[in-house]
């Protein structure tokens, strides 16, 4: 005789059972986890924006960040100003303070706009939201802008500090699963400080962005008006990434710096 727990119909349920708590646990264990998740993400955007204005614990050749116990206090006393800026075809449609953003967003942090979100938005024809962070420097003006792109095998980006003439003055890059040794040495600081004082316009005011080139025949990049740093070894899709990111996102701040010098 069949026994009633043989039937498929208990299969199911328990199939069913199994799903509502093992998703339970998974939702709360998510939930649990949210507080730690945003903190870290916070650190790491915090620390990311401060190496690329020059804020860091490097010796010799290594990077080093600022410490997570005192980022959030030296990114409060060094980002003088935070602003987001809305752009669309090519034009600066609005800027917002940190504290006006903030009041239409829920609170969010302009630091934490997904660059990668916005840029799908702009696809799709809405306006993109840009972050940009003020600081001031040894007497100088900085601003830095968040990048993202595409790599070899995932996700690139990076954080790239500017003065008012787009001359750069600080970068940091980082990848999600570039090759050890190739493209993941964008990461490298003989490859991040290649990039100071290159310019981003023409003496014209024409954006040209920075390629990362092979056969640049610059090896000590004392060449900063050429727009190209040397590429890496055996990272070409890589460093075509870095370019296409550099020229896709930093474009869309020139009405801004058009502004600001006018």
């Amino acid at each position: 005789m069949e026994k009633r727990t043989d039937k498929n119909v208990y299969t199911i349920l328990f199939a069913i059972a199994m799903v509502f708590v093992v998703g339970s646990l998974l939702a709360y264990t998510a939930s649990s986890l949210k507080p730690a998740i945003t903190e870290n993400e916070r650190i790491e955007k915090q620390q990311n924006i401060l190496y690329a204005m020059g804020f860091n614990e490097n010796e010799e050749n290594t990077i080093a960040f600022v410490s997570t116990d005192t980022v959030a206090g030296l990114f409060a006393s060094i980002v003088k100003e935070q602003l987001v800026l809305e752009v669309q075809d090519g034009k600066l449609i609005k800027e917002q303070t940190r504290e006006e953003y903030m009041a239409a967003n829920n609170g969010q942090e302009p630091y934490l706009i997904d660059v990668k979100k916005q840029q799908a938005q702009a696809k799709q024809g809405n306006p993109r939201k840009l972050p940009l962070f003020v600081s001031e420097h040894d007497g100088e003006t900085l601003y830095v802008a968040p990048i993202y792109g595409k790599g070899l095998w995932d996700a690139i980006w990076g954080f790239i500090a500017v003065d008012k003439d787009m001359i750069v003055r600080g970068t940091f890059f980082d990848h999600a699963g570039e090759t050890p040794g190739l493209g993941a040495n964008i990461k490298q600081r003989y490859f991040m400080d290649d990039f100071y004082g290159e310019h981003l316009l023409t003496s014209q005011g024409v954006f040209k962005g920075i390629a990362v080139a092979k056969g640049n025949n610059d090896p000590k990049n004392e060449r900063k008006e050429d727009y190209k740093v040397d590429a890496l070894a055996g990272a070409t899709i890589t460093g075509d990434g870095v370019s296409a990111m550099i020229k896709a996102d930093l474009g869309l701040y020139v009405p801004f710096f058009q502004n600001l010098n006018k």
